[in-house]
């Protein structure tokens, strides 16, 4: 198999399949959506082909049958069938208000009206999409096919304010509930976003939509799977190794199988390096800003629980932590149980790429000095290799003195227990080590398990103002942390730190090595 062009940034289906470009057949999915039902809404993280999928179904409707060739959806399709498509997207420019939305709408509807060659009499923005999706089946004889990219951004760029994202809210669901009324005339409806905003805030009209999210055999309609990898992207592949492929970029799930970022995988095969690729398109600032404020203990992030209501619960006014985590792909499903008549869903990290970087922002976000927290990391490794434990004493305790007395001051989550462990987990995930918080055995949980350089390094934090200095390595040994890992024959350290909350430092540090 001979290597082709690398689609980077190219989201239209027609210039993937005309030119020499990879592409990964999803075809197969989208006729699976079409024979199964009529309505439906996709939520995935920015970046992961939601708008490739949607061009794809405007050529499957339309009827650009030369583009399918070899694809799943060429012996499999009606051909002689054509579909006006009626394609409104969001993903353009930065919206400001009100009065922007309605202008983007008013012309996202004259250039579909332009298109398909109709018009109407309607002046009100509900009343001319009403129209456009009557007429379009009038004048083709054959009903309109809506499909709707990026549904949610007018929304999502103004969600730090919370008047301006809510008059968004209101004009997209004034725009999105016409969906329904004209049932009569449309043959297939897809909605994408990046969130999942409850059915009430938003489609309050429209109750009808299949939300295909959280849907196993939908989970890899968009991304790459490891099938995919071997069957397309061969060619690519030598000189890299697999397994930190896979620990890198794989692991983003939705009940199913799961899928590789496709910018990552892109950027990984034109750069042949290992970096935070989709990270680094968009750091979440607003994300670590909410985490901070609310005192977000940074340790659970590797092993959250919610429950189908929490995630789903996602509006303006009502954002929970772990839903917004998980819609914009910084969380990811690792399980799934039932609990009477409820699902709980485990969530961690997709893969190492969001471990490290997340963490890196959190870090940065809990510190209050960015740069601080850059040279803090880059010192923590050169210690951590040396084994020095003196040095490590020395660099918790300038980690901690280095962050500004303003910022305890002006910053809630400084006051809580968490704090400190938050802060030190951060720091140690933001390396991508091999790093297990709460890390459970038949005595209990040990805070932190590093492994690392050939050594298992257990760490306990205490605050002294609560309980007595040298406890931390107390519980340790008398908790028997250490007992699950004797067996590997590794050496074990045992690392009590203790904290004051009232002087804002690091004041007792013991260590035992077994």
């Amino acid at each position: 198999m001979s290597r082709r062009s690398l689609p980077i940034g190219i989201q239209t289906f027609r210039e993937i399949r005309e030119g020499d470009f990879y592409y990964v057949d999803k075809t197969g999915f989208a006729l699976r959506l079409i024979a199964e039902g009529k309505y439906y809404f996709l939520s995935r993280p920015r970046r992961f082909g939601k708008s490739l999928f949607l061009d794809t179904l405007a050529d499957l409707f339309a009827g650009n049958e030369a583009l399918f060739r070899g694809l799943e959806a060429e012996s499999r399709w009606d051909w002689s069938r054509r579909y006006p498509v009626i394609l409104l997207s969001f993903a353009e420019g930065i919206l400001r208000n009100r009065a922007e939305l309605d202008e983007k709408i008013a012309e996202v509807l004259a250039d579909n009206e332009a298109r398909l060659g109709v018009s109407g009499p309607h002046r009100s923005l509900s009343g001319r999409f009403h129209g456009l999706i009557a007429a379009a089946h009038a004048r083709f004889g054959e009903r309109a096919v809506v499909l709707v990219d990026e549904y949610d951004k007018p929304i999502l760029d103004n969600i730090t304010d919370s008047d301006t994202a809510r008059q968004m809210r209101d004009g997209l669901r004034n725009l999105y509930s016409v969906i329904k009324s004209q049932d009569a005339h449309i043959r297939f409806a897809f909605l994408t976003g990046v969130s999942k905003f409850s059915q009430v805030s938003l489609f309050s009209g429209l109750n009808n939509l299949f939300d295909l999210t959280v849907s196993a055999d939908y989970s890899a309609i968009c991304g790459y799977t490891e099938a995919d990898l071997d069957r397309v992207f061969a060619p690519e592949l030598g000189g890299l190794d697999r397994d930190q492929i896979r620990a890198w970029y794989n692991g983003y799930n939705w009940t199913g199988e799961a899928v590789y970022n496709p910018f990552d995988l892109l950027l990984l095969f034109r750069e042949r390096q290992f970096r935070p690729w989709w990270f680094e398109t968009g750091t979440p600032t607003f994300l670590v800003e909410v985490l901070t404020e609310r005192g977000y203990f940074t340790p659970d992030l590797a092993q959250v629980r919610a429950s189908e209501a929490l995630i789903s619960t996602f509006d303006v006014q009502n954002m929970p932590s772990e839903a917004l985590l998980w819609q914009t792909g910084y969380l990811t499903f690792t399980g799934l149980r039932q609990i009477g008549a409820r699902w709980e869903y485990q969530l961690g990290y997709p893969n190492l790429e969001v471990e490290s970087a997340l963490n890196d922002a959190l870090l940065k976000g809990l510190m209050g000095d960015a740069m601080q927290a850059e040279r803090a990391v880059s010192r923590l490794y050169d210690v951590l290799v040396a084994g020095d434990f003196d040095a490590l004493r020395r660099h918790i305790a300038s980690l901690f003195a280095a962050i500004p007395h303003q910022w305890h001051d002006t910053n809630p989550i400084a006051r809580y227990e968490g704090f400190y462990a938050s802060v030190f987990y951060s720091h140690l995930a933001a390396l991508g080590l091999d790093l297990v918080p709460e890390d459970a055995s038949y005595h209990g949980r040990i805070d932190l398990r590093l492994r690392f350089n050939g050594r298992i390094w257990l760490f306990e934090f205490k605050v002294v103002e609560l309980v007595p200095e040298g406890a931390a390595l107390q519980q340790i040994k008398d908790q028997g942390y250490a007992d699950k890992y004797r067996a590997e024959g590794l050496p074990i350290h045992l690392i009590g730190i203790e904290f004051s909350r009232e002087r804002r430092s690091l004041v007792g540090f013991e260590v035992e090595t077994l």
